[in-house]
């Protein structure tokens, strides 16, 4: 198995940005401009602008900006280093 494909089976915990808050129960989320509707079932007292790791539709955690941001740097570090668009870490959002 090369890499890509290592990278291509894995399921990433790729940090998400919260844009909006849809009620108590249900925030949109940003990854590389893709947006998408998660729960917070698992998560307490969710904001605007956390990052939150998501697994098959749930927010499971929450990181501090710092950690997201080194994160994200990370998978673009990755992506270069396999010269493929870092799109292809993340497609959507679980």
């Amino acid at each position: 198995m090369t890499v890509l494909q290592w990278v291509e089976a894995m399921c990433l915990a790729v940090p998400v940005r919260v844009t909006k808050l849809v009620d108590e129960h249900w925030a949109m989320v940003d990854l590389g401009g893709v947006e998408s509707r998660v729960s917070l079932a698992f998560v307490d007292e969710v904001v605007e602008g956390d990052y939150l790791i998501v697994h098959v539709g749930h927010a499971i955690a929450r990181l501090d900006v710092a950690q997201a941001e080194e994160s994200l740097a990370l998978f673009r570090q990755i992506a270069d280093t396999l010269g493929i668009d870092d799109d292809a870490l993340h497609p959507r959002v679980s």
